[in-house]
């Protein structure tokens, strides 16, 4: 799987990054994982069986082509059953969703980091987490010297969530920086 995501230049996750969500997985323990950007379905996976199969992940991804992929990945593991794929915009799909989950993921559209968080706040179960992939992006985010003019909206809106989580009653964030860097937002439990 990752031997086909580096040929076909599909985005996974980063191998500290990916070792950090196992630590965090094992340590939580979430029965009920959602995840935002499936891409070819390697963080599912990763997630999946990390916990042995013992979880439900609910993963979303927009683009048919990654559905397919992913679809054809997940289906070929002992956890399909344990994964479903929601094909749709990201955005949509969370306002249609009502579960409660122990574990968020997001790792999809950069630019709409403050949306999905805003609406995964409803979603995440007192004491769950959010773990936010890419929020360094490149280290454009983290010093203005590296950043590329293409990029400037997307840094600017990074920097305005990285600076949002951390001012939002409830919950507590750091953010890492491995790999992309990564954030971590802890809903409080009282």
């Amino acid at each position: 799987m990752e031997e086909y995501a580096e040929e076909n230049h599909v985005p996974i996750v980063q191998p500290e990054v990916a070792q950090l969500m196992k630590v965090i997985l094992r340590m939580k323990k979430p029965k009920r994982i959602l995840e935002i950007g499936t891409a070819i379905g390697y963080s599912a996976l990763l997630m999946a069986e990390t916990l042995k199969g013992d979880c439900s992940i609910t993963t979303i991804e927009r683009r048919e082509d990654m559905v397919e992929l992913a679809q054809d990945f997940i289906s070929r593991s002992p956890y399909e059953d344990k994964i479903e794929i929601i094909r749709g915009d990201a955005l949509e799909v969370l306002y249609q969703l009502d579960e409660k989950y122990d574990l968020i993921f997001m790792d999809a559209a950069k630019g709409q980091y403050i949306e999905f968080f805003n609406r995964s706040m409803d979603l995440l179960n007192p004491g769950g987490i959010i773990i936010a992939d890419n929020v360094l992006f490149r280290g454009m985010v983290a010093t203005d010297e590296l950043v590329i003019r293409r990029k400037i909206t997307i840094v600017k809106r990074l920097r305005r969530f990285l600076s949002y989580i951390n001012e939002v009653e409830g919950f507590v964030s750091a953010t890492i920086p491995i790999g992309d860097g990564v954030a971590l937002i802890y809903r409080e439990e009282s």
